[in-house]
Order: structure tokens, then C-alpha cells, then sequence
């Protein structure tokens, strides 16, 4: 690999990293078409570059997601039951969306993926912002007072807080299972769907979304990993470092700043206003969407 690639991909992880840590959204949605254009640029092949885009973008995703669920647990950010559940069922989901993904055309998979951003955006953007109350926003590293950091019979998850939806053992299960899907296929942690459903659906203020989110990603990006892995073990012509759908390489220079960037990420996570921790979010994540589904291009077209 030259030098100059190697380069792009250690920048693209640090800035991955801190929106890992910040958003809780894994940071495949900043990797991915970084990884496309270097993929490309060496002389894979578009669709084959973008398999191994989605798989080892997942595979970064794993250990930073470590690092930042524990940077959200020190500060009391995460409700354990809910991550567990949603990371369970995101796993078995993600898992068949790398199945899907492995045989699906690639401007499918670009389409698909700008699609999930862009929607998970306008979302978080313009949704009310429900609070679940009692020391949502974590300053200075203080924990959360509210129901679901309360340990009881039910786990302190009995369906308070003002969302939509109860929160359930139930109800994370079955919002795991898509979200685990769309994951897989679009080669994200699930951080994109998950904050969205946790705070406007579930009643979570934004950093409780974002810490738990944080914790289940750990699962959903182990489906999604193995699923990558076994499904292009057999493929032939992947780029040299390359473990089925996921390439070593590239996943050692984007996880060697993504990491430690991502203590970073949550940081300014808890010292960020909630209203302008949507913001950032919302507009990254509607630029990256346009740009993976060529809107861009189109445009640059049509002023000609």
C-alpha cells in the first residue's frame, strides 16, 4: 500500500474514533467511503471494495466500541439490560445481513447505506428530544439518577421515561433483529438506527442513547464481522491481508487512532449540550449519505 493511502486511512480513523465515542454510532459511516476510495484506487473491484469496506469497517468498529462503552459506563451512560438485548439480537441480525450482503450488487449496497444515513439523520434532527429525566446529561462525569440506571425487579426498565415504546426485554429484542439486519448489510455498527430508536422512541435522553448504543454495538459488529469473514473466505481476488471479506490492513491503520480517539469522542460527549450533540450527528451523517449515493456526482452534472 503507498504511503499516502496509509496516511488517509490513520486520519480517517482518528476521526472515526471520535465520533465512536461522541455519537456512539461506530464510525462505519465516516470509514466506509474512505475505504471504498482506497480499495478502488489500489484496482479492486467496485462491488469486491465494497464488501471489504462493510466487513472490516465493522471489524474497527468492535474493539473502538469497547474502548468507548467503557468510557460511558465510568460516567454511568449505559443501561446494561438494554445493551445486552439489543446486542444479542443485533448479532444473529447482523450476521444475516453480511449473508445478504455478500451476494447483493454493489450500487445496491451503496444505495442502501446512504439511505439508512440520510434517514437515521432527519430523524435525530427533527424528532423532540423526549427526556427520561434525572441527571440525563451526565456532566462532569457524574452518573445518571434516573429510572434506567436503577437496579429492581424489572432492571429499572419498566416502561418510563415518556417514549413510544415499553422498555422491554421484549421490545429491545425484536428492535435488535432489524437494526442487527441493516447493520450487516450496510457494513455499520447500528449506532446509526440504534440512537435515533433509544432517544426518540424509547424515551432515552440523547447520552443515555448514545452510551447504551455505545454497548450494544460490541455485539451487533461481532455478527457482522464473522458473517463478512465467512462468507468471503472462499472469494478469490481480495486484496493481499485480506481475512474473507475484511481486510487485516486497513483494519490496523483505522483501529490504531480510532481507539484511543474514540476516549476522545467521549469526552466531548459528556460536555456537549445534548441539542448540539444532535447537530453534529444529523449533518455528517446527511453529507455522507448524499456522497455514497452519488447525489454529488449528479449535481456536478448538471451545472455543466
Amino acid at each position: 500500500m503507498e504511503p499516502i493511502f496509509a496516511l488517509v486511512l490513520v486520519v480517517t480513523g482518528v476521526a472515526a474514533g471520535f465520533a465512536s465515542g461522541m455519537l456512539g454510532v461506530g464510525g462505519g459511516f465516516i470509514m466506509v467511503p474512505v475505504q471504498i476510495w482506497v480499495l478502488t484506487s489500489l484496482g479492486v473491484e467496485p462491488t469486491m471494495a465494497i464488501r471489504i469496506s462493510f466487513g472490516t469497517a465493522l471489524a474497527v468498529a468492535l474493539p473502538t466500541a469497547v474502548n468507548g462503552a467503557f468510557g460511558h459506563h465510568r460516567r454511568g451512560a449505559v443501561v446494561p439490560r438494554a445493551s445486552l438485548f439489543l446486542g444479542v439480537a443485533g448479532f444473529a441480525g447482523a450476521f444475516f445481513g453480511g449473508a445478504v450482503a455478500a451476494v447483493a450488487p454493489g450500487e445496491v449496497l451503496r444505495v442502501a447505506f446512504g439511505l439508512v444515513v440520510i434517514a437515521a439523520a432527519v430523524r435525530m434532527a427533527t424528532a423532540p428530544d423526549p427526556r427520561s429525566g434525572g441527571g440525563d446529561e451526565v456532566e462532569g462525569g457524574g452518573r445518571l439518577d434516573g429510572d434506567d440506571v436503577v437496579d429492581g425487579a424489572d432492571g429499572g426498565y419498566g416502561g418510563g421515561g415518556g417514549g413510544a415504546l415499553s422498555r422491554s426485554d421484549g421490545v429491545y429484542l425484536l428492535l435488535g433483529l432489524p437494526i442487527g439486519f441493516i447493520s450487516g448489510l450496510v457494513g455499520i455498527g447500528g449506532g446509526l438506527m440504534m440512537v435515533p430508536v433509544l432517544a426518540m422512541a424509547m424515551g432515552f435522553g440523547i447520552h443515555r442513547a448514545v452510551g447504551t448504543s455505545t454497548a450494544a454495538i460490541i455485539l451487533t459488529s461481532s455478527g457482522g464481522v464473522l458473517s463478512y469473514v465467512y462468507h468471503g473466505l472462499a472469494v478469490p481476488g481480495l486484496p493481499p491481508f485480506s481475512l474473507g471479506y475484511v481486510n487485516l490492513l486497513q483494519a490496523a491503520l483505522l483501529a490504531g487512532t480510532s481507539i484511543p480517539m474514540a476516549w476522545a469522542g467521549v469526552r466531548a460527549a459528556h460536555r456537549l449540550p445534548a441539542d448540539r450533540l444532535r447537530g453534529v450527528f444529523s449533518l455528517v451523517m446527511v453529507y455522507i449519505g448524499l456522497e455514497m449515493m452519488g447525489a454529488f456526482e449528479i449535481f456536478r452534472l448538471l451545472i455543466r
